[in-house]
C-alpha cells in the first residue's frame, strides 16, 4: 500500500499528458514514381552524393553559392527566425520549473501623534528577507507540458524553414548562374551572326550597285542585319539583369568577368530518385510540415488539460525584524505556505471552443501535411520527366543544328558563285541561327530541370540523414 501512494504521489507530481498518441498520416501517394516512356532509365543507379557540392563541378558556381550560404539575407532573416523561435521555447519551457525568488525589504515609518494616540509621534521601522517560490503551477494534466512540447515543435518546424530557404537558395544561385552563362553565349551567337549578316549585307550591297542583283535582295539583307541587332541588344540587356539579380541572390557583389564555362551536363550530377517515401526524410518542407502537425497536436493536450483544475502554490520562508541588526536573530524567522486551486465552472463555452479550435487546427495541418508530400511527389515526377526527354530533346537538336550548318554552308557558296539568290541565303542564315539559339536555351532547360531536381529530393543525402537525426 505504501508502494502505491508513493507511485501515485510520484504520478501527480510529473503530471500526465492529455494529448493524443501522435500516429504519422500514410503518405497520399503511390509507392514508386511513374514509369512510361517519358521515364526512361532508371535514376537509382547512379551513386548517392551527400552534399551541394557534389553535385555542382563548376568551381566558379561553387564559389558563388559559398558566398549566398555566408551573405544573402534572406537566409540570415531565417536563421534568426529560428534562434528567436528557439527563445520562444526556452521561455515556454521554463514553467516546469518553479521559480525561486529572494527579496529583501525595508520600512520606516513616522506616524503623527494624532496617529499614535499619545501627546509624541513615533517613527517605526521594519526589516524583512524571504526566500521562496511564487505562484508555481503544478502540472498534474500536461498542460505547461504539452505548451512546452508545442514550442519545441515549432522551434524545430523553423529549422526545417530555413534548411528550406537554403534548400531554395542555392538551386536558385544555380539557376541563376546557369541562365547567365547560357545569355552570355546567347549574345556571343549574336554576335558573331552580327557579323555574318553585315559581311553578307557588304557583299550583297557590292552586287546591287553592280546590277547583279535586285534592291529587294538589299533591303532582305538589311533586315536580316537589323533584326540581328536587335537581338544583341536584347541579349546585352538580359545579360545584365542575369548579373544583377545573381547579385542579389549572393548578396555581395559578383564580378562580370568571371572564368566563362561552356554548358555542359558534367557541370551538374544527376541526383538519385530513390523512392516517394524517401522524401519524407530528405524534404525540409514535408519535415517542416510534420512538425507543425505535432505541435498542433500537442496543443490539443493543452486545450484538454484546460478543462481541468489547476494548483499553484506560493511558499517562502525568511525572517523580519524591527531593527536592522536583529533581523537574523532568534526568534525573527518566518515562513508562508499558500496553494492555491482553481477550477473552471462556467465559461461559456470558451473552453470547449478552444479544444474544437485545437482539433480543426490539427486537421488542417493534416492536410498541409499531405500536400507537400503530393506536391513533393509531382516536383520529382516533373524532374525525372525532364530529365529522360532533353537528353532526347538536346540530342535532335543537335542533330538539327548540324543539318542547318550544312544548308547554310551550301546555300552561302551557292550564293556567292551566282547559282542560288540571295532569299535561300538569308534563310539559310536565320535557320542556322534559330537553330543554334535554340540549342542553347534547350540546354539552359535541361540544366535548370536538374537544378531543380536537385531542389525536388531535398537536396544531399548527409543533410537529410542529420534532419532525421534531429527528429
Amino acid at each position: 500500500m505504501h508502494r502505491h501512494t508513493l507511485t501515485l504521489c510520484a504520478a501527480l507530481v510529473c503530471g500526465c499528458s492529455l494529448a493524443p498518441d501522435y500516429q504519422r498520416p500514410s503518405a497520399p501517394v503511390v509507392e514508386q514514381f511513374p514509369q512510361g516512356p517519358a521515364y526512361q532509365g532508371n535514376a537509382l543507379e547512379h551513386r548517392p552524393v551527400q552534399d551541394w557540392r557534389q553535385v555542382f563541378h563548376d568551381p566558379v558556381l561553387r564559389q558563388l553559392i559559398d558566398n549566398a550560404l555566408a551573405n544573402n539575407r534572406d537566409l540570415r532573416t531565417a536563421a534568426l527566425n529560428v534562434e528567436a523561435y528557439r527563445a520562444q521555447y526556452r521561455i515556454q519551457r521554463a514553467d516546469l520549473f518553479p521559480k525561486v525568488t529572494a527579496d529583501a525589504q525595508g520600512k520606516r515609518q513616522y506616524l503623527p501623534r494624532g496617529m499614535t494616540g499619545t501627546d509624541q509621534g513615533m517613527i517605526s521601522s521594519t526589516y524583512a528577507a524571504t526566500l521562496g517560490v511564487s505562484a508555481y503551477e503544478l502540472d498534474l494534466f500536461g498542460r505547461v507540458r504539452s505548451l512546452s512540447d508545442q514550442a519545441l515543435l515549432t522551434y524545430l518546424a523553423s529549422d526545417q524553414a530555413r534548411r528550406s530557404t537554403q534548400l531554395s537558395l542555392v538551386a536558385s544561385v544555380a539557376s541563376g548562374y546557369l541562365t547567365w552563362r547560357a545569355d552570355q553565349e546567347l549574345l556571343t551567337l549574336a554576335l558573331d551572326t552580327l557579323a555574318a549578316d553585315e559581311r553578307s549585307l557588304r557583299l550583297t550591297s557590292n552586287q546591287r550597285r553592280a546590277g547583279t542583283v535586285s534592291a529587294l535582295d538589299q533591303i532582305q539583307a538589311r533586315t536580316s542585319v537589323d533584326s540581328t541587332r536587335a537581338a544583341v541588344a536584347r541579349y546585352k540587356r538580359r545579360v545584365a539583369e542575369d548579373l544583377n539579380q545573381l547579385t542579389l541572390l549572393v548578396g555581395a557583389p559578383v564580378a562580370d568577368d568571371l572564368a566563362v564555362l561552356a554548358l555542359a551536363d558534367e557541370q551538374i550530377a544527376e541526383m538519385p530518385a530513390g523512392l516517394p517515401s524517401d522524401l519524407l526524410q530528405r524534404r525540409p518542407d514535408i519535415i517542416q510540415a510534420e512538425y507543425r502537425l505535432r505541435a498542433a497536436n500537442a496543443n490539443i493536450g493543452a486545450a484538454r488539460a484546460a478543462f481541468f483544475p489547476s494548483i499553484n502554490l506560493t511558499a517562502n520562508a525568511g525572517s523580519s525584524s524591527r531593527e536592522l541588526d536583529g533581523l537574523f536573530g532568534a526568534g525573527s524567522g518566518s515562513w508562508l505556505f499558500q496553494p492555491q486551486i482553481s477550477l473552471p465552472i462556467f465559461t461559456a463555452g470558451a473552453l470547449r471552443a478552444s479544444l474544437d479550435y485545437a482539433q480543426l487546427q490539427k486537421d488542417i495541418q493534416v492536410a498541409e501535411y499531405e500536400k507537400a508530400i503530393q506536391n513533393a511527389f509531382q516536383e520529382v515526377a516533373d524532374g525525372l520527366a525532364a530529365r529522360a526527354t532533353y537528353q532526347r530533346q538536346l540530342q535532335a537538336q543537335r542533330e538539327l543544328v548540324a543539318a542547318s550548318q550544312r544548308y547554310y554552308t551550301l546555300a552561302e557558296n551557292r550564293y556567292r558563285t551566282g547559282l542560288d539568290s540571295s532569299l535561300v541565303f538569308l534563310d539559310a542564315q536565320r535557320s542556322l541561327f534559330s537553330a543554334q539559339q535554340g540549342l542553347i536555351s534547350d540546354r539552359l532547360a535541361q540544366l535548370v530541370a536538374e537544378v531543380n531536381l536537385y531542389a525536388a529530393l531535398g537536396g544531399g543525402w548527409q543533410d537529410a540523414e542529420l534532419a532525421s537525426t534531429q527528429r
